[in-house]
């Protein structure tokens, strides 16, 4: 069912935005998989097998994101995700990947599936921010010819509310996806936005309850 024809991969660092250089510059990164969709060109009215298949795919993508920007798993602050499904296909299709790439970067980032674990301090990083990937994943999807853009929302990992973290990133695969494709994408970034100076409540203020409302 699984049939990945592309894998490509964006790492970015933005020094400044006409301000003064941030001591650390963020580092931003997004990989795509642009595979086959077995569902094009038809309606099908259970298409849940395919999210299953792309559990691993979505753990693989994102061992290989982080490696790709070559940051430790505690440098990582903000995450998001979406889909471009190609013409033949129906949105809905783009909305399997909700759970493989969502929860595939939270296990990977520390989420334990639970608030004991997070309480108990397991997935914090000494020096970095606290908790394990609290936050839902913001996402989007399209339907869009191949070079068709994206805009993947990002927000903090622990609190989605954090405005310093509020930003997106725009990806595009030339030549991608074709009529009976999907383009699949995981975007990370290890920090705020560079000159992020808008207020609100800032990522070192989470709580460990932030997370749960």
């Amino acid at each position: 069912m699984i049939e990945i024809r592309r894998v490509f991969t964006q790492v970015e660092d933005i020094f400044h935005e006409f301000g003064p250089p941030p001591e650390r510059p963020q580092r931003r990164g997004a990989i795509v998989a642009v595979l086959r969709n077995p569902y094009s060109g038809r309606y099908e009215p259970d298409i849940l097998p395919m999210m299953d298949a792309l559990q691993p795919v979505g753990v693989q993508m994102a061992h290989r994101l982080l490696a790709a920007m070559d940051e430790p798993v505690e440098r990582i602050e903000s995450y998001g995700k979406g889909a471009i499904v190609g013409a033949d296909g129906e949105l809905e299709h783009g909305a399997l990947w909700h759970v493989p790439g969502g929860y595939a970067m939270r296990e990977l980032l520390g989420w334990k599936g639970n608030a004991a674990a997070y309480a108990q301090g397991q997935g914090a990083a000494e020096g970095g921010q606290p908790g394990n990937a609290l936050a839902i994943v913001p996402s989007t999807k399209k339907v869009g010819p191949p070079g068709a853009t994206l805009d993947v929302p990002l927000t903090h990992i622990n609190a989605a509310y954090v405005r310093s973290h509020f930003d997106a990133f725009e990806v595009r695969v030339p030549g991608a996806p074709l009529p009976d494709e999907l383009a699949l994408v995981l975007v990370m970034s290890t920090g705020a936005r560079v000159h992020a100076r808008v207020g609100g409540l800032k990522a070192s203020e989470i709580s460990r309850w932030d997370g749960q409302r």
